[in-house]
């Protein structure tokens, strides 16, 4: 059932599991730590089969870094789309031109690309639309005319991509 190749993905489960069983219950009680022992053991072994996802996980000290950094350039993203569309919104003109635009990524696991495209959903006036392959289709609410597939990914993912890079593959 654990084979070699995915032990490090039930670590990082079975670790992440207990942490958070830690700081629901707030105890460090024997009795309180052998239940979580336990409930994190059987959730890990029964999510084996779906632990192919965690492939593309850096799991080396500097992808704490590389999450904690991408958790900041992901808020003052957030930050500062608001305020475009807070903008837009209030302008009389709405100066809005909607188009859906296709980006590439370069990153190579399905969950480092699942994460660029909840980012850029989670991040207002784009919208992922589509995932396929190394391609997102996105509905982007002020598309420049006539915008290449390049500029696209340079301007809606390449801060992403860039610091989701550093923990995923």
């Amino acid at each position: 059932m654990i084979n070699k190749h995915n032990l490090h993905h039930h670590l990082f489960l079975f670790s992440t599991l207990l942490f958070l069983w830690l700081l629901l219950t707030s105890s460090l009680a024997m009795d309180e730590l052998l239940a979580g022992i336990l409930v994190a053991s059987i959730v890990s072994l029964i999510s084996a089969p779906y632990l192919d996802i965690f492939n593309g996980v850096r799991y080396t000290p500097m992808a704490v870094v590389a999450v904690l950094r991408y958790l900041g350039y992901f808020f003052v993203a957030l930050i500062r789309a608001n305020f475009d569309m807070a903008g837009r919104v209030l302008s009389p003109s709405l100066p809005i031109s909607p188009a859906v635009v296709e980006v590439q990524t370069r990153l190579k696991s399905r969950l480092g690309q699942m994460l660029l495209a909840n980012s850029i959903t989670l991040t207002p006036g784009t919208l992922s639309v589509d995932l396929n392959n190394d391609r997102i289709l996105v509905h982007w609410i002020a598309a420049p005319e006539g915008i290449s597939l390049e500029q696209a990914t340079h301007d809606i993912a390449s801060g992403f991509e860039q610091h989701i890079s550093g923990f995923l593959e």
